[in-house]
């Protein structure tokens, strides 16, 4: 059975908070706010609460965390570093290099600082020239970072795949601190002097094993961590960043000179031609771009090899550099199982999403009745994404681009005072009550926005709910107040009432 036969639709329901004002809403929304005083809360529940309900019209958006990259090469002890920074086992450890193979972030704490800790890896078993693959996932790590630890095996010394970490840390900006791994005991402190020779100023020795060194590591660090991240929220102000993605040889490029109105990037029917981004501001609709087209995607990162690798890692950095992401499909071809891989890391990345259906210049009827029916079958996930049908080779429509990329991001930055999206809750709750699971039905209790890009909310309830029933509330949310071209992301946290008091 499908969600849409569990939960029918609503038609009035768009009425109903139409018709409440805004004061009325705000008044239901603290009495709900009230009766979570009932309920164990954490700071950070705190802080989204008090944040939502200071303002009821603007978003307040939290402090962004400032980022702190381990960069190093493989099996220098990056991961138990950050399990040791972290005072627990996140982060997987074993001797043997390479377990760590993506760039995964978490939340850490020194001295009463937050801030958020980015494990970093890259060697792969069947990747060519691994030093560049190496190099590779250290610098998009550091361009995403406010500042860096160089993590170095201090036993074994500089290697020479150091020493090209390092040349492409001096081309940044980003303020590094060596960090001499394994070192153990005072007595190994001579090998952590050898280091001074890198060029990056004073070794730090510490034992990621034993915790030894580790606390001075940190009290530096905060030193050179700025209070607020200047790279992990995406800019406000200027041109709004697109980035263009899709397949090898969709028209990637093509889409991006025909924009420009020049031959900014090469293009060629050779598949691939494209390897690092290329960053063009453009001015299309009246309004100035910054568009990047990016590498075509082949397939998994973790089965491509040599230059193939590295332009998929950078291609996943400018995304996350993106406000919106154009993905290019090519109308000739079946969407494929990579199309839709691609979309869905955009959707992972939380960025809004503009559809291109590109050649559409070539399409005939017959293959017109098919791909209505993939874009059913397949795209069904993204049928709230914008669609344009355009000729990246002729310029065929791309005018219908910006109106597509400015829905797009409107929907993206909407904000849903904190009064009418529990008011919404509380009538969608009422017509359609959670299911009961394990002789208990799960209630949400208050309801906010915390924050956008993309809309996120928050819902604080009696107990877990079911991924259909938050599939539900999504659906709701888009036929209310539309989100076309965004994600929305909804999360929980499940409160206990409290204990009666000794």
């Amino acid at each position: 059975m499908s969600d849409n036969d569990d939960f029918p639709e609503m038609p009035d329901l768009y009425d109903k908070l139409e018709a409440l004002s805004d004061e009325e809403a705000s008044v239901r929304a603290e009495s709900l706010r009230q009766g979570l005083a009932d309920y164990d809360l954490d700071e950070d529940d705190i802080a989204i609460i008090e944040a939502r309900l200071g303002d009821s019209t603007e978003v307040i958006e939290l402090p962004a965390l400032p980022v702190l990259a381990i960069v190093g090469r493989p099996n220098v002890g990056k991961s138990a570093l950050v399990n040791r920074i972290l005072g627990r086992r996140e982060a997987v450890v074993e001797d043997t290099p390479g377990v760590t193979r993506d760039r995964v972030s978490y939340k850490a704490e020194w001295n009463d600082r937050k801030f958020t800790i980015v494990d970093t890896g890259g060697w792969e078993p069947d990747a060519r020239g691994i030093d560049a693959s190496v190099a590779a996932q250290a610098e998009i790590a550091i361009e995403l970072a406010d500042a860096v630890l160089f993590v170095v095996d201090a036993v074994v010394g500089a290697t020479a795949t150091d020493e090209r970490v390092v040349k492409m840390l001096r081309s940044t900006n980003r303020p590094v601190i060596l960090v001499a791994n394994k070192v153990d005991d005072p007595r190994m402190e001579v090998e952590a002097a050898a280091l001074w020779s890198l060029g990056l100023g004073e070794p730090y020795p510490v034992s990621a094993l034993h915790g030894r060194g580790v606390y001075d590591l940190l009290d530096a660090a905060m030193k050179i961590l700025p209070s607020v991240s200047a790279v992990a929220k995406t800019e406000i102000g200027g041109p709004r960043r697109v980035a263009i993605l899709g397949r090898p040889n969709v028209g990637k490029s093509s889409l991006l000179n025909k924009a420009a109105g020049e031959e900014r990037v090469v293009v060629n029917e050779l598949a691939g031609t494209t390897r690092d981004p290329i960053d063009e501001q453009i001015e299309l609709g009246g309004k100035v771009w910054r568009f990047v087209d990016t590498a075509g995607i082949r397939r998994r990162v973790h089965l491509q090899q040599g230059a193939d690798f590295y332009a998929s890692l950078r291609t996943a950095a400018a995304l996350e550099k993106a406000e919106v992401a154009v993905v290019v499909l090519d109308v000739t071809e079946p969407v494929s199982e990579q199309d839709i891989r691609i979309i869905d890391m955009v959707l992972e990345s939380g960025r809004s999403l503009v559809l291109a259906f590109n050649k559409w210049d070539l399409l005939d009827d017959d293959r017109r009745r098919y791909l209505e029916r993939e874009i059913e079958q397949d795209l069904a996930h993204v049928a709230w994404a914008p669609r344009v049908n355009i000729s990246a080779r002729t310029g065929r429509h791309l005018e219908k681009l910006v109106p597509a990329l400015e829905l797009a991001l409107e929907s993206w930055d909407t904000r849903i005072p904190t009064g009418k999206f529990n008011a919404f809750i509380s009538e969608l709750a009422m017509a359609h009550p959670h299911p009961v699971r394990g002789g208990k039905q799960p209630r949400v209790l208050f309801g906010t926005q915390a924050s956008t890009r993309p809309p996120t909310f928050v819902l604080f309830t009696t107990g877990f709910l079911d991924p259909q029933y938050r599939r539900f509330i999504t659906r709701r949310l888009r036929e209310v107040w539309g989100f076309e071209g965004s994600p929305i992301q909804v999360n929980m946290r499940v409160r206990e009432r409290r204990g009666p008091k000794k």
